[in-house]
């Protein structure tokens, strides 16, 4: 990439992480970014994912108080998001680039839908918020499948873990909390799998890593000023036309 290229590229990453601290979906503005600026689409897919994790662990540190009392279940669910996000990243690489070519524009689409849907699921749950806190035995296989989404794309996947572990412990601040935590963690085996093995554009990460750490910094310190439904409609549209575009080029 030329030096613009990658100055996009970090002018990019640093309002995808303010948009995930604001309302969330910055997967959906650096993805296609990445495509457009002559990536492939699984090579824009896992550098995407490396280069947003600095803001995972942001976002997981900020509820470091809602996890008193939290260790065994962010154990046992940690380990289930291990597994899912180990699943996800391996069959992304070990399955034909012209498979994902197919299935991503659904995967964008679907990110989108759940984005534009995620006022009225916060609102159901907030409803629901009766205090149970079992693990029933349905969560797992529910997180699992929900990380090895994650593992595979993983656009809008902080809203799927809110609805699973909202509607599974019917508590919607710890699910906003543990959807942090298991979104880093899934984040970190995609890390570790794409590192090691995936088309990792490291120069683009060099630049859009940091900046997407900052701009999760700086969304966060204005999230309460800014209003978020302006912003997730923007974001919703846009998902949806690289939706359609993506689907003209099957």
């Amino acid at each position: 990439m030329s030096a613009a290229d990658l100055l996009i590229a970090a002018a990019v990453a640093l309002g995808a992480g303010a948009i995930n601290s604001i309302a969330g979906g910055g997967s959906l503005i650096l993805f296609p970014t990445l495509v457009a600026l002559g990536l492939g689409t699984v090579a824009a897919n896992v550098t995407n994912s490396v280069a947003q994790w600095p803001g995972y662990l942001g976002g997981m540190l900020g509820f470091r108080r809602e996890y008193a009392g939290q260790r065994g279940r962010l154990v046992r669910l940690g380990l289930v998001s291990v597994l899912g996000g180990t699943a996800g990243s391996v069959l992304l690489l070990t399955t034909p680039s012209e498979a994902f070519d197919v299935v991503v524009p659904v995967l964008v689409l679907l990110a989108s839908l759940l984005l534009a849907l995620q006022p009225l699921l916060t609102r159901r749950l907030r409803d629901r918020d009766d205090g149970a806190a079992r693990d029933p035995w349905w969560l797992y296989l529910a997180l699992f499948l929900a990380t090895v989404y994650g593992g595979y794309f993983g656009g809008a996947l902080g809203v799927i873990l809110v609805g699973v572990l909202g509607t599974a412990l019917h508590r919607l601040p710890l699910a906003n909390a543990l959807k942090s935590a298991l979104s880093a963690v899934t984040a970190t085996v995609t890390l570790v799998v794409f590192g090691l093995f995936g088309p990792v554009a490291w120069t683009v990460v060099a630049v859009a890593a940091p900046a997407s750490l900052v701009g999760g910094f700086l969304g966060a310190r204005v999230a309460t000023r800014i209003p978020a439904t302006p912003l997730r409609v923007l974001i919703v549209t846009f998902g949806v036309a690289v939706s359609v575009y993506l689907f003209t080029r099957i």
